[in-house]
């Protein structure tokens, strides 16, 4: 089964597990994922707060991984709960242990932006010459026109 847009997805089986992760490299998106446990009361208190993020930025993948359930933890370097891994392209790029929901929230704003002006900017960013190389926003909004106001939104 594939995660919804908008979701957590529980994975449940190494099958999903991995699924989910190729999914991620192979789309370039921020991967977000939950390893929690069904004891643990801070993963409890923050499980609402990540189905809200993941409404409210459904172009990242969230995932949620009971670590009893699912043995992948200690491949991540998971020491408790709940911790989230930011992944791109395979690769960590931050982590956030405890239910701290600021931080939560200001971690995935700031992947989602660097994958935002990484991505997405080259497109608004063509050169005259036809390549898509990424410019320094003000001289890509001087030279080009395009305007960074999907960023900006996702701030707000």
């Amino acid at each position: 089964m594939a995660a919804e847009e908008g979701q957590v997805y529980g994975c449940h089986t190494l099958e999903s597990w991995n699924g989910q992760l190729q999914k991620g490299n192979d789309s370039k998106k921020l991967v977000v994922v939950d390893f929690t446990a069904s004891w643990c009361g801070p993963c409890r208190f923050i499980a609402p707060f990540l189905a809200e993020l993941a409404k409210r930025f459904p172009s990242v993948i969230f995932l949620k991984v009971d670590v009893d359930e699912l043995k992948v933890a200690t491949d991540w370097a998971v020491e408790a709960m709940p911790t989230f891994m930011f992944i791109k392209e395979g690769k960590i790029v931050d982590k956030v242990t405890g239910a701290k929901k600021e931080e939560l929230q200001q971690t995935v704003i700031k992947h989602m932006a660097a994958t935002t002006l990484q991505y997405q900017g080259r497109e608004d960013c063509g050169q005259s010459d036809g390549s898509k190389e990424r410019r320094a926003s003000a001289d890509c909004d001087k030279a080009y026109g395009c305007h960074q106001y999907y960023f900006f939104s996702l701030i707000l």
